[in-house]
């Protein structure tokens, strides 16, 4: 399977569906489904029975997965959103490279 352009942490903008021109930072990545999981995005209606975590029960508003296509990473010094493009090297062994500068961690 090919490496995601998204990674959890970076902030992304939606191109299309109901939460198109928003952005919201990454929470998690589904790899397998091609789905992430964005902060304040794709907001669903979730119905729960009481439990002992919520002892009343009701209705909670939760994020549901987007797929990947639909997210482009905001560039943090023009605050656009950029393609990323992945170049392969024999040296490097492959890294990914645009105009955008992610943080070290």
């Amino acid at each position: 399977m090919s490496k995601l352009h998204v990674r959890k942490g970076d902030i992304v903008y939606v191109n299309s569906g109901e939460s198109k021109n928003k952005t919201g930072r990454v929470l998690q990545i589904l790899v397998k489904e091609r789905r992430a999981i964005v902060e304040g995005i794709n907001m669903v209606f979730k119905h729960t029975k009481p439990n002992a975590k919520s002892p009343q029960g009701g209705i909670e508003r939760k994020e549901a997965p987007i797929h990947i296509s639909n997210l482009n990473i905001l560039d943090p010094l023009t605050g656009k959103p950029t393609r990323i493009r992945t170049n392969r090297s024999k040296e490097m062994g492959g890294y990914q490279s645009a105009n955008i500068r992610r943080e070290q961690k």
